[in-house]
Parts: structure tokens; C-alpha cells; sequence
């Protein structure tokens, strides 16, 4: 759909559709209220400055392991890219998830659009390293990314 159609959207379609990009119901109120934006940017900007650190706890709960196969197909879309893996890389991606949720708390969470499976691995081993300070930012950051993806498929993929 257009920009010009998701502005005209009832809050409560505009919400649910807002829910299907990230699951933080707080989020989805804050954009969906915020209309109408001039432009999929102005989307943009708008949902990224509306993210909080609950909506990112909030956001996770769309999430899969990466690696693990998921009912969501735009979760399939996403992590296309450990399709192919071999065994051995996606018995890492367990292992490095399990090391990730112990250390954090938390899914591990990352934009898998155009990655593979072996550069999700690194990335995830990369992350490990860092404080849980740090890795909320880098999460935010993440969520944000998985937000832009989605919403670019809700407004200008329909639209095109």
C-alpha cells in the first residue's frame, strides 16, 4: 500500500499492521497515532524515534532463533540466508544462541536480511563480547534496522 492508504487506515488496522513489523503495542499506538507522515522516511524516522528500550523487550518476543525455523514467513524471508547451512555452522548458531540467551537474558537479535548463516555466526560471536550496556544499544539498533525492512515491504513494496 502507499503512504497515502496507511494514513488513511483506521488506528486499529494501521496498529495491526504496525504489530505485524514489530511487536511492541506501544509502539505500534505511538506510530499509528503520529499519522499522517509526508513520506515512507518521515514513517521511518517516526518509528525509530519511538522506539524504547521496553519496546525492544517487547519487539523480541516477534523474534526466532536464528537458525531455528519459524511459522512466520517473514521471519523465513529474513533469515533466508542460513537456508543452505551445513550442519556444523548451524549447530554453532545453537551453541553461540544458547551462550547469548545465558549471558543476556535474551534472544539474540539481529537484521539476518542478505546475511549468511556463517556471517550471522561471527556477528554473534562478536556480540558476545560485549557488556550488557552495550548490547542493548546494539539490539536497539537492530530492531530498529528489522522495523525499516518490514515497514519498507508494508508501504512501498505494496505500493510499487
Amino acid at each position: 500500500m502507499s503512504i497515502t492508504r496507511f494514513n488513511a487506515l483506521s488506528a486499529v488496522e494501521a496498529e495491526r499492521l504496525l504489530l505485524e513489523c514489530c511487536r511492541a503495542p506501544r509502539w505500534a499506538r505511538e506510530v499509528a497515532a503520529g499519522r499522517p507522515y509526508a513520506s515512507a522516511a518521515a514513517l521511518h524516522a517516526a518509528a525509530e524515534a519511538s522506539l524504547t528500550d521496553a519496546d525492544v523487550a517487547d519487539g523480541l518476543t516477534g523474534h526466532p532463533r536464528i537458525g531455528e525455523r519459524s511459522d512466520s514467513a517473514q521471519s523465513r524471508r529474513e533469515q533466508s540466508g542460513v537456508g543452505g547451512a551445513s550442519a556444523e555452522v548451524l549447530a554453532a548458531l545453537a551453541e553461540g544462541n544458547r551462550a547469548y540467551e545465558e549471558k543476556f537474558g535474551h534472544v539474540y537479535l539481529v537484521c539476518a536480511s542478505g546475511k549468511g548463516a556463517d556471517e550471522l555466526l561471527a556477528i554473534l560471536r562478536g556480540r558476545l563480547g560485549n557488556d550488557p550496556a552495550t548490547e542493548r544499544r546494539v539490539m536497539r539498533a537492530e530492531l530498529a534496522a528489522i522495523n525499516r525492512i518490514r515497514l519498507d515491504r508494508l508501504v512501498l513494496e505494496a505500493a510499487a
